[in-house]
């Protein structure tokens, strides 16, 4: 008997993709940062070494590693594959304080508050009151 709620595993074209615990996706990253040659690659490694845990068909998984992706996928199906994931992690996982679109109305509205024209943050207001360097000039 599981004790979540959600579904753990959703359909794709190449398969199944299942959700991993954090040590899978911690795992998954260690994989990905040993296969990447450069900072530029890191991301193409960890998505496909996240593949390579997350899609299974008839039970069995479809790739043997993040290098077997790398070999047999497009950058494109990779990219598909790794976003249709974190939408189905994210939606069966949701973020305690609230849903994606929650998290960028809130990240908005911290970014445009209304600042103190004394910390430099409005130049208008800050212009009617000129910086000094000493006292008196």
């Amino acid at each position: 008997m599981s004790i979540r709620a959600g579904r753990e595993q959703m359909m794709a074209a190449e398969g199944e993709l299942w959700l991993l615990s954090a040590l899978e996706v911690l795992e998954a990253r260690r994989e990905g940062a040993a296969l990447a040659a450069d900072r530029g690659e890191r991301a193409l490694c960890d998505n496909a070494c996240l593949i390579a845990r997350a899609l299974e068909r008839d039970g069995k998984p479809v790739f043997a590693d993040g290098r077997a992706v790398l070999a047999g996928l497009r950058v494109e199906d990779i990219a598909r594959l790794s976003g249709q994931w974190a939408d189905f992690n994210r939606e069966e996982n949701p973020s305690p304080v609230g849903s994606g679109e929650e998290q960028e109305r809130r990240k908005k509205a911290w970014s445009t508050r209304v600042m103190s024209a004394f910390n430099g943050a409005c130049s208008a207001c800050s212009a009617l009151f000129p910086r000094r360097n000493a006292p008196g000039t």
